[in-house]
């Protein structure tokens, strides 16, 4: 039995969605959960546009008051934005391959620094950190980090997103002896996901 976690460790939604996944934890300490990278935006040195910035702005705001997380907005002020998710997707891949439970840890390091800490994922510099403050080794991590392993092994994971029909992240499909189970598409209270995965995990 394994739920597939379909997300982008830099989608603000999915931000807002990390007190689902804890719940499901909770109740299935058993449950395996793997980590699938969406890969919500490319690679890009370019400046994110000011109308752009604006607009994650007021949906940062939109997150805030559907599920109660915090945002620190200190982020727009201090970081050079870019509209870049591949790297932090791809962090949480390697990680992954290097530690036990590592998506899970990068991708909640990455979010505590994007939107509490003000630290900017899409540089390598900051995730190298996140890395090494999980406990993975700094060289394995670097060297992966711009290998063409982890940029196939994020084309993959795109492709299983697609394969799986995921509209958008967040979203969770269930797989018991082969056959794939729609759980959401998109944001869900923790009470509506444990209420669905209920009729699904006997």
């Amino acid at each position: 039995m394994t739920l597939f976690y379909i997300m982008d460790p830099m989608c603000s939604w999915c931000y807002g969605f990390h007190p689902s996944i804890n719940a499901i934890r909770e109740k299935w300490p058993q449950l395996d959960i793997q980590y699938i990278t969406g890969g919500l935006a490319p690679d890009s040195d370019e400046p994110m546009p000011i109308e752009m910035q604006n607009h994650l702005r007021s949906v940062w705001q939109q997150i805030e008051a559907r599920t109660g997380v915090s945002f620190n907005t200190e982020f727009w002020d201090t970081c050079a934005p870019r509209r870049s998710t591949y790297p932090a997707c791809r962090a949480v891949n390697i990680a992954a391959q290097l530690l036990d439970n590592g998506a899970a840890l990068m991708t909640q390091a990455i979010q505590q620094a994007y939107y509490q800490d003000a630290k900017n994922p899409s540089d390598n510099s900051t995730l190298i950190a996140l890395a090494v403050s999980i406990g993975v080794n700094k060289e394995d991590f670097s060297a992966a980090l711009t290998s063409q392993e982890a940029q196939r092994t994020l084309e993959e994971n795109i492709e299983f997103a697609h394969a799986l029909g995921a509209q958008g992240f967040p979203a969770l499909r269930y797989e018991d002896k082969g056959q794939y189970y729609r759980v959401s598409d998109g944001y869900a209270a923790p009470e509506t996901i444990i209420k669905r995965l209920e009729n699904l995990i006997q």
